[in-house]
């Protein structure tokens, strides 16, 4: 492409001859006919005449690189865009080169994504180049004159320059490596740049996908070394670590981190959760709070189960409260009012114990029909179910109803403060049974399986409620001495103490008032995750006997989540409180169907679920590791001792007990762990796309489809995929056996000591036994939670797994 083309660079072009008259154009016309059309630079205002032979040049630069591809009617398609028009403006033919490589994407030629990258990324190295005065063939530019200037501009803040020295910054630009843009696909390096990259206001291209990593690198390390003998240095080579492990794709951030590391505002957390006490200044505070997080592009859980029911007394008087509905409508206006700068609303999951009274109306609340005045269609929802709420089910019985409230009043305690130690015993079941033989509580009486079965027509309709088994939840707090998991979060993979922030006093001070508050436990958690479509696949190595990077990955991954808890800047005080109190961290992964597609490894088979249970605990065991070397390094976090860490019952309850596992079992008993909860799966659908790779644990939606766009069809290709790798993707997610998905999760939840976040995928035709069948497959197999049900119209005679 020549250098009308703003992509590629090329010769330059003669002086452009001066806006000439339709006349004179048709004249020029007959003398060549490649010279009739003219490409439009700078909104009409410049233009140079096509030249084809040029552009030709241009296109097989970038086809050099993929000579297995059929260019001929690549350049067809091309040239006759071009020369059936009288002027072709240059970003829309760079749009259309792109387009028309996109549209050329299949099994046999999957390569073609990648050629719509390369025109892709040269079209961000001449914009950056040009708003940042550098030749375009060096690609990137200075790197200290990119902070200085977005500095000034108050895109970046001004920590990196504060924290580090010019030399040292002169230092980290050289760590740029511009080979490693050519690891994006064209999906991915799109979806970075268009919302991720720094611009200004005007949206113009200044920061490039090197500088994302590097300065995400920089802001997470500028805390590390600064004091001690050879600190700074120690510091710059942890730059180059964390620059190594992202501009690899070995590992990505999660969206806050990406998106707010390094610029001004904006805080670096997904997931937060908030429990809602029982009153009026708690319901509002916890409304204001949730406003805050969404506010900040924060994902929110809101436990509602300590809300009294419909018809519950206020002060003493009988049939006063409205119950939770009214109160998850103000959750759902806040949500839909207080969006994230116009780009997307906030997001809010409701969570409710299956025992509460007004659980019939909470499961109609995003259903289309009924009164819509009790519905809440802007909230996700949830239900926390216990044990013996399941056995019930199992047995066709009896389930009670009942009003926390009037639970508290007269038996001086709430029934959700309580969980089965055990499987088929505990203290749960015992004050559940206490509650239902006291006459003095009222109740309503409802078969269980008729409540499931209300439950699954909301999942079929609407993807919710999610599930939350908060009695195995417990079981597995390594942290359980310090409080107790009522609920999730957004995405159901966050599992950790939660208690409600009360209002203490309020005190008039001459025109001022000050408020005091106890502080409970609103979790925060921060998230990364591990691309195992790239970080675990052959890296070289005598014998070949490097298999992954994983033990080089893995703690500077964990010491990148850590800072993340001292660097944030939290919307709700909290927050920070309890943050810096459990230090919790979410280390996750994603692309496990691209790594069983790369390792020949069938999802449906017993060897998937032996990998996924190897594998995990590897990931686990490197995870446990690199915290205990922080702690070493650092201190434990505030609440470890008495904890399951401390007690080595975390590693018991596993069956650790192999000679590594006891070894760093004695280590983290005399060294503790930096972080009081370690892993956690989430969903991470955008980072994976960025990373070219497939979401978290989830199947690939199909091997290859067609995506609709506004004006055109784009081909979507699994990643890898090959006509090697294609029986390993070609039963997409809802034709893959779900109960072998549950089986899979539940060997690797054992080595996840938060959640993951698991969809299950089936037809709309599931019969109802099935579904059912599904639901207590995955409470026996010890699963924490589950997430959407996605259903999908599809033919049930090709759904193997459910026919029967």
């Amino acid at each position: 492409m020549s250098s009308y083309d703003s992509t590629i660079t090329a010769p330059p072009a003669p002086p452009a001859p001066p806006i000439t008259t339709a006349a004179s154009s048709t004249s020029h016309a007959s003398a060549d006919a490649t010279a009739a059309t003219w490409i439009t630079k700078e909104a009409g205002n410049r233009r140079i005449p096509y030249d084809r032979a040029r552009l030709e040049r241009a296109i097989d630069r970038v086809h050099a690189e993929f000579p297995q591809l059929d260019a001929a009617d690549y350049k067809r398609s091309v040239f006759g865009f071009v020369e059936r028009k009288d002027a072709v403006n240059a970003d829309d033919l760079v749009d259309h080169l792109i387009r028309e490589a996109e549209a050329r994407v299949d099994v046999a030629a999957p390569e073609w994504e990648m050629f719509a990258a390369r025109i892709y990324l040269h079209r961000l190295y001449k914009r950056a180049s040009r708003n940042r005065f550098y030749d375009v063939a060096q690609k990137y530019g200075s790197y200290v004159g990119l902070q200085e200037s977005l500095a000034d501009r108050n895109v970046y803040s001004n920590d990196i320059l504060r924290a580090y020295s010019k030399e040292e910054l002169v230092e980290a630009g050289k760590m740029i490596d511009p080979a490693r843009d050519l690891l994006f696909n064209y999906n991915g390096l799109y979806l970075l740049a268009t919302r991720y990259l720094a611009t200004d206001t005007s949206r113009e291209v200044y920061e490039l996908p090197q500088e994302r990593w590097l300065t995400i690198a920089l802001y997470l390390m500028q805390e590390e070394g600064t004091s001690g003998k050879g600190g700074r240095e120690r510091r710059m080579q942890l730059v180059g670590e964390a620059y190594w492990a992202l501009s690899n794709l070995y590992m990505t951030v999660a969206t806050p981190t990406l998106q707010n590391a390094g610029k001004t505002g904006g805080q670096l957390s997904s997931c937060f959760i908030d429990t809602v006490d029982d009153s009026l200044q708690g319901i509002y505070d916890s409304n204001t709070d949730v406003a805050r997080v969404s506010k900040g592009g924060g994902g929110v859980g809101a436990y509602m189960g300590y809300v009294r029911a419909s018809g519950a007394s206020i002060r003493g008087v009988p049939n006063s409260s409205g119950g939770v509905v009214p109160w998850i409508k103000q959750l759902n206006n806040t949500a839909v009012s207080v969006d994230q700068l116009g780009q997307r609303k906030g997001a809010v999951a409701v969570y409710l114990d299956v025992w509460h009274r007004d659980i019939e109306a909470f499961l109609d609340l995003r259903l289309n029909n009924g009164d819509q005045r009790l519905r809440a269609h802007d909230v996700f929802t949830s239900v926390c179910i216990p044990d013996i709420f399941m056995e019930a089910v199992e047995r066709r019985g009896d389930w009670y109803l009942f009003d926390p409230h009037e639970v508290q009043r007269i038996k001086g305690w709430y029934l959700q403060d309580f969980f089965d130690e055990k499987k088929g015993e505990g203290s749960f079941r015992e004050k559940y049974e206490e509650v239902v033989a006291d006459e003095r509580i009222s109740r309503k009486t409802i078969k269980a399986i008729d409540i499931l079965k209300r439950l699954m027509v909301s999942q079929l309709e609407t993807g919710n409620p999610f599930m939350f088994y908060r009695d195995e939840v417990n079981r597995k707090n390594p942290n359980k001495h310090a409080g107790m998991v009522y609920s999730s979060n957004l995405c159901t993979e966050i599992l950790q103490n939660m208690s409600p922030t009360r209002l203490m006093q309020e005190i008039i001070s001459g025109n001022q008032i000050v408020t005091t508050k106890q502080a409970g436990d609103f979790v925060v958690c921060n998230l990364s995750s591990v691309n195992l479509g790239r970080a675990i696949v052959p890296q070289g190595g005598q014998g070949d006997l490097i298999t992954d990077v994983l033990e080089r990955l893995i703690p500077i991954q964990v010491r990148m989540l850590d800072n993340v808890i001292d660097l944030n800047l939290l919307p709700v005080p909290q927050a920070t409180i309890t943050n810096r109190k459990y230090r919790a961290i979410g280390l996750g992964t994603f692309g496990w169907h691209h790594l069983l597609a790369q390792k020949g490894i069938d999802w449906n088979s017993v060897d998937a679920e032996d990998y996924s249970d190897t594998l995990y605990e590897r990931i686990n065991f490197l995870t446990v590791q690199a915290s205990m070397a922080l702690a070493k390094e650092k201190g434990a976090y505030p609440v470890f001792q008495g904890s399951d860490w401390h007690s080595g019952a975390y590693f018991r309850d596993r069956d650790y007990d192999s000679p590594q596992w006891l070894e760093l079992a004695a280590q983290v008993a005399v060294n503790g762990v930096r972080n009081g909860w370690l892993m956690a799966v989430a969903p991470n659908m955008s980072t994976a796309q960025i990373a070219g790779s497939t979401a978290s644990i989830d199947p690939v939606y199909s091997a290859f489809y067609y995506e609709e766009k506004k004006d055109y069809r784009r081909p979507v290709a699994a990643p890898g995929l090959s006509l090697g790798t294609w029986p390993y993707y070609e039963k997409g997610a809802y034709r893959v056996d779900q109960f072998a998905s549950v089986r899979q999760n539940a060997r690797r939840q054992r080595h996840v000591d938060q959640s993951i976040s698991f969809n299950f995928y089936v037809p709309s035709t599931i019969r109802a036994g099935t579904l059912l069948e599904l639901h207590m497959t995955a409470w026996r197999e010890g699963m924490k939670t589950t997430y959407y049900v996605r259903s999908n119209d599809i033919d049930i005679a090709e759904c193997e797994w459910c026919s029967s």
